[in-house]
């Protein structure tokens, strides 16, 4: 088992990539252990959580990088209006729910209290499936922190 610590600075050109898939929740954690696609074990001790796409380790024959399984998420079409975008925006950040935003897409994790939320705000999302990968505040798992 190859232990890693961070994710390479400068991935290495032509060699064939190899994925070590996790979900959003390990993907988030400094220390965890993986299996890559070809069966390599690697144990993770890191000073911060490596993001989708970092490589990790390098060999003579392949690169290894980290990919982050799709799982069930909300989105919302946020309104061409900027008042109406900026009371969503609002609405939602009120909720202290981690979100995405991808383009002009606001994207948040499918579960039943996110969705009762929404219902609360009068807001219909759309299901679907994506790797949802809302910003992270250093020292704060789920992204809620406040500097009063």
């Amino acid at each position: 088992m190859d232990l890693i610590h961070h994710a390479l600075p400068h991935a290495p050109a032509g060699l064939p990539r190899v994925a070590l898939t996790v979900d959003r929740l390990t993907a988030a954690k400094t220390r965890w252990r993986g299996i890559a696609a070809d069966g390599r074990e690697f144990g993770f001790d890191l000073h911060h959580p490596l993001a989708p796409g970092d490589v990790f380790f390098a060999s003579d024959t392949a690169a290894y990088v980290l990919a982050q399984q799709p799982e069930p998420v909300l989105e919302l079409d946020l309104p061409a209006n900027p008042a109406a975008a900026a009371q969503l925006g609002w609405s939602i950040g009120n909720l202290h729910l981690p979100a995405q935003v991808e383009g002009a897409v606001l994207r948040l994790a499918d579960d039943p209290g996110v969705r009762r939320a929404l219902e609360r705000l009068h807001v219909e999302p759309r299901a679907a499936v994506a790797v949802f990968t809302p910003p992270r505040v250093a020292g704060h798992a789920h992204g809620h922190a406040h500097a009063h």
